[in-house]
């Protein structure tokens, strides 16, 4: 059996048998992908890969310039892999049972300054449905700390406007809820009143909360472009991503005072250790007011 035809029966497993998220199984298919064209060159069946190989491939790709995590995280998709292929008896032994994880540096994750976020919110033109639905979208996203698969997966029903708050489905299909502020709550109200029955039109219409032009759910991707083209409006210092408005939402919250334990529930975080990467940017924008303001520093 070929490669190819094992790494396909390995994604039917983890989607179906294991019920792993549509993003984790197309991270699993490039990672594979890559790996199978590497073991193509080298003309190497699923038995005859060695854990040099898998040593050589990693290798391959740190000069490919990726990050530590990003290796570390195909590392863990070939250990899943070559387990799958042994409990099915496809191969004898599993080459990557001794391979360690490379190392990860704890990189700061990139934050806007609070003049940044609010010269970011003004930038759409509220005046038209699409600068509306884009102003709700940012709005909600630095208010919520939500990741953009959760923002574009939001339906109407989802928010509880009375309350304050919202339902969202995170990693691993788990629910959480969400507290809403006041303005974004305000804004959003006004795109469900004012422009989004601009986009439903004269269909029955889509459930989701934001609508592309076509009256449907927007991609992740769709929204990327819409955040990066007003990051670039607004002359921010770094290309804004949603993750970046994400990081602003848990860094401000930290700078006042909450307590890591309630930035860990809002952000949807299963362990506390990936929520302690915010404590680092606090620590160092202390020391920075500390260094520009005490007078023997």
């Amino acid at each position: 059996m070929e490669i190819s035809a094992i790494i396909s029966s390995f994604l039917t497993h983890v989607r179906v048998e294991k019920g792993l998220s549509a993003n984790t199984v197309s991270a699993y298919r490039r990672d594979l992908v890559k790996f199978d064209a590497f073991a193509q060159k080298r003309k190497l069946t699923l038995e005859a890969v060695s854990r040099d190989d898998l040593v050589d491939f990693l290798a391959g790709l740190y000069r490919q310039k990726l990050e530590s995590k990003t290796v570390a995280r195909h590392l863990v998709t070939l250990r899943n892999f070559f387990r799958f292929a042994q409990i099915h008896e496809l191969i004898s032994a599993d080459p990557s049972v001794n391979l360690e994880s490379p190392k990860i540096r704890r990189s700061l994750p990139g934050y806007l300054r609070l003049e940044e976020v609010e010269r970011l919110l003004t930038q759409p033109d509220a005046k038209t449905p699409i600068g509306l639905r884009d102003r709700a979208m940012l709005e909600v996203l630095y208010s919520t700390g939500l990741r953009v698969s959760e923002l574009v997966g939001l339906r109407v029903t989802d928010l509880d406007i009375k309350v304050g708050c919202l339902r969202c489905i995170g990693k691993g299909d788990k629910e959480r809820i969400v507290p809403v502020g006041r303005k974004a709550l305000g804004i959003v109200e006004k795109y469900l009143r004012e422009a989004r029955p601009d986009f439903v039109g004269k269909t029955a219409g889509s459930p989701t909360l934001f609508l592309n032009r076509r009256g449907r759910q927007l991609s992740r991707v769709g929204v990327w472009k819409i955040l990066s083209a007003y990051g670039r409006r607004a002359g921010l210092r770094m290309a804004l991503t949603p993750h970046m408005l994400r990081h602003s939402f848990a860094t401000h919250l930290l700078e006042r005072g909450a307590d890591l334990r309630s930035v860990q529930l809002m952000l949807g975080h299963a362990d506390i250790s990936t929520t302690q990467i915010y404590t680092h940017v606090v620590e160092e924008r202390l020391k920075q007011i500390y260094k520009a303001h005490h007078p023997r520093a």
